[in-house]
């Protein structure tokens, strides 16, 4: 008898029974919750154990062209940013711990708390600099799907749980494979667009053993008296131990 069939005797009856059944359907896999997905796009915008990058900066305000030059330190949500040009603005520093901010600059005997919502240079705030924690600063609506470029994005809208955040409200595309944030519109309270942003992760870097996309640009547009726009470049990120004291704020002023 073949091997693929085993037979069973009822009575006088030969039953032949397959010997092996077919596997069963696999029911599909859970889909991602919005805090997973979050998480993974915040993860490519600098929320890791410990990675510091080069940032440039170039905004045309009302025809004047300006660059601005700084490093970035970041472990999970603390982060140190350090101008390293213009020469005026030199030494210059941002320290971020979580939900607080402040701002040293040479001459200043202590560090100024400031809001990430202030004005940094052209479209770019304070917040726009330091890395995103959209997964736990946001409540998070799934709108439906998009595609961007050609790629199956979830779509988001983010209202933000407290008020030291950049953003009350976001428009937030995230694309479906690689968990990236690709687009945003930013929102007042009232419900009006004030700016619009597009990301790019051309760099990588390595999370749980393999590449992992990592941003390397933010194009920041204004939406409302003018279109002026503001582009961050991210390059060089490199994953490395940091120390406590570059996110000490009594050692911000050394």
């Amino acid at each position: 008898m073949s091997s693929l069939v085993a037979s069973v005797v009822l009575g006088t009856s030969l039953v032949l029974i397959p010997a092996t059944l077919p596997p069963l359907d696999e029911p599909a896999p859970e889909p991602p919750t919005p805090e997973e997905v979050l998480t993974e796009a915040d993860q490519a915008r600098g929320n890791l154990g410990g990675v510091e990058w080069r940032l440039s900066m170039v905004t045309e305000d009302a025809g004047d062209e300006r660059e601005m030059d700084m490093q970035v330190q970041s472990r999970g949500f603390d982060v140190l940013v350090t101008t390293l040009s213009p020469a005026r603005s030199k030494g210059n520093k941002l320290l971020m711990l979580k939900d607080n901010m402040w701002f040293h600059r040479p001459g200043l005997s202590k560090p100024v708390p400031i809001s990430k919502r202030q004005k940094l240079m052209g479209t770019a705030a304070y917040g726009d600099v330091a890395t995103t924690n959209y997964a736990g600063d946001y409540d998070a609506q799934v709108l439906g799907e998009e595609v961007i470029d050609g790629t199956p994005c979830y779509v988001f809208d983010l209202t933000a749980r407290h008020n030291k955040t950049t953003y009350d409200r976001i428009r937030y595309w995230v694309t479906k494979d690689e968990k990236t944030g690709v687009r945003a519109e930013y929102y007042t309270v009232s419900g009006k667009l004030f700016k619009s942003a597009r990301m790019e992760y051309h760099n990588r870097v390595e999370r749980n053993g393999e590449p992992r996309p990592f941003i390397s640009r933010i194009r920041i547009q204004g939406e409302l008296i003018n279109k002026d726009v503001t582009e961050l470049t991210f390059s060089s990120p490199t994953l490395r131990q940091i120390p406590d004291a570059v996110f000490n704020l009594n050692l911000m002023v050394n």
